[in-house]
């Protein structure tokens, strides 16, 4: 390289840039929102060839000295893409602590050989789903550890005569979830979703809501209703597989929505947490999860 094009304003200016982006990817200990999005619109994924959720899983083990550990890398090695997701045997509460040693009590988890980048808390509403919540928690503990994440899973019960109601349960989880730790980042889950793709990270945009299932149909949910702005996950990183043990699960639509159980369009309003009321019946570590059941009263159905 010559002298004169070293020192030329345009390569100036280009070397720029170019450091300033890594800067910032060294700084914030991730890509950019931008960036990242970038990195997802141009990433080739191919669905005909699935891993296993657990595959190079074993390769985080316990650190020697956890005064020393280092930060967790800002790619993960043992990213694979697509994962092979199927509900045909339903795993039991046995198999899957089994499978994942480093969860502890209250479905908490930390990476045995680094400090995570990211915390993130999964609020999931629940209204006896076993089936769902089982194959849920097999293929949700290792997705996320795979991502590095520091994490804890929460499970919102009701209980009541009321209808499901899950707009109010996953406010209950917000205000519960909080009072553990300073969470960077709190994901709305549904018990019957199970994500495709470990590239699809759980961890929050910087700026505004952002909507993970972007590939499949949701719910009117109150951020949209709001007229707030959101960020969309690439569809090709938000794929999402559907239970519906009403029909056979592996014939299904993936991107078919069940019907909600409670009218949110009608009650957005009254449901934030403003006006959140709601009674804590118990709050129990399971071993794959936190447990906690709330009475939110009455809620009449909506025709």
């Amino acid at each position: 390289m010559s002298l004169s094009r070293v020192e030329s304003p345009c390569f100036l200016c280009f070397l720029f840039v170019f450091q300033a982006i890594f800067i910032l990817i060294l700084y914030r200990g991730a890509p950019s929102n931008v960036f990242r999005g970038f990195l997802d619109s141009k990433r080739v994924l191919d669905y005909s060839k699935t891993h296993d959720v657990y595959t190079n899983l074993s390769l985080f083990t316990q650190a020697p000295n956890e005064e020393t550990m280092p930060y967790c890398s800002v790619h993960s090695p043992i990213f694979v893409g697509p994962l092979t997701i199927t509900f045909r045997v339903l795993p039991s509460e046995r198999l899957i602590i089994k499978k994942n040693p480093f969860v502890q009590a209250g479905g908490r988890y930390r990476p045995p050989h680094c400090l995570a980048r990211y915390k993130s808390a999964i609020l999931v509403a629940y209204s006896n789903q076993e089936q769902y919540l089982r194959h849920l928690l097999y293929y949700i503990h290792p997705f996320l550890q795979r991502q590095q994440l520091s994490y804890s899973i929460y499970l919102i019960q009701q209980v009541g005569n009321g209808t499901f109601n899950r707009a109010k349960l996953l406010n209950v989880g917000v205000r519960e979830a909080l009072k553990d730790e300073d969470w960077d980042c709190l994901l709305l889950h549904d018990v019957n979703l199970v994500p495709e793709n470990d590239y699809n990270l759980y961890v929050c945009d910087e700026y505004y809501p952002k909507h993970m299932a972007s590939a499949m149909d949701k719910f009117h949910y109150r951020i949209q209703l709001a007229g707030m702005k959101i960020v969309r996950t690439s569809p090709q990183l938000g794929r999402y597989k559907v239970m519906d043990y009403n029909e056979q699960a592996e014939t299904q639509d993936p991107w078919r929505r069940p019907a909600p159980h409670h009218n949110t369009r009608k009650t957005w309003k009254d449901d934030g947490m403003n006006s959140l009321e709601f009674k804590l019946l118990s709050r129990r570590k399971h071993p794959l999860y936190t447990n906690i059941t709330v009475d939110i009263g009455y809620v009449p159905p909506f025709s």
